[in-house]
């Protein structure tokens, strides 16, 4: 079987070795590619040092999260730009998007962020991966306020299926799975079958979120297995129907060779 952890921080510096032992660990775990998400400007020059070592299995989006968008958010979204423009090949923009749960008093900010954001998307032709937290509201605010709506997927999403529902009336999105849908009170495993599988992919969002039983240890992408595992239960799947859907999902969501 093969997976693709579509959301993993592995070049951070909670990883030793910049990363490569981990990128190795989920190699040999059956995590044939990774996708190493933006945040900030700060990390750009490790998540590319790691991923030019591993060139075959790591890939990676430019974004600015929407809590480090720095004084001068215009100027690191032309940097965001600029990388876009450069022979570097993204596969998608993010993580940007939404969290009124660490800055509510940023929400005017981050909204002009993650409009300015998507729209780069949608000029470069890229999806987009959206964090969101307690900003749904504000989110599909600013997506059906584009020209047109983005591809792209809710990273870690944990909400409901109504949730699921209110997102659909503004566009056909995926939604990125973890370690969350393992938790014993966690009621993302109640909401599988309204996303169902084919708008399901997976992700780690290493090195936080671990799933059971490593919950509150150190994350990393070589558990995308025990994840996969937990949605072919809940969905009453094989973990290989779960492996073949949820890679195939995500290599044609990021045009991923």
């Amino acid at each position: 079987m093969e997976f693709i952890d579509t959301h993993t921080h592995l070049s951070d510096e909670a990883f030793e070795n910049g990363g490569d032992d981990m990128v190795r660990k989920a190699i040999e775990a059956g995590v044939v590619m990774m996708i190493l998400p933006g945040t900030s400007l700060d990390e750009m020059g490790a998540m590319k040092s790691l991923a030019a070592r591993f060139p075959e299995n790591l890939r990676m989006f430019v974004g600015l999260h929407p809590t480090e968008l720095t004084d001068n958010p215009d100027g690191a979204i032309a940097v965001v730009r600029r990388e876009l423009e450069s022979c570097i090949r993204y596969v998608g923009v993010g993580e940007i998007g939404i969290d009124l749960h660490e800055d509510a008093a940023g929400r005017e900010k981050q909204m002009r962020a993650f409009d300015a954001q998507c729209r780069l998307a949608l000029e470069f032709g890229l999806p987009i991966n959206i964090h969101c937290r307690d900003g749904l509201d504000e989110t599909l605010e600013v997506l059906a306020g584009l020209p047109e709506t983005p591809r792209g997927a809710f990273h870690c999403f944990g909400g409901t299926a109504d949730d699921v529902e209110r997102i659909r009336r503004v566009g056909d999105f995926y939604f990125g799975i973890n370690g969350i849908v393992t938790f014993k009170n966690s009621g993302l495993r109640e909401t599988l079958p309204a996303i169902g599988l084919e708008r399901i992919v997976l992700e780690t969002d290493a090195p936080y979120l671990a799933p059971t039983p490593y919950r509150g240890k150190r994350n990393d992408s070589s558990f995308i297995p025990l994840i996969a595992a937990q949605v072919a239960q809940t969905l009453g799947k094989s973990v290989e129907d779960v492996a073949v859907v949820t890679t195939a999902s995500a290599r044609n969501l990021y045009s991923l060779a």
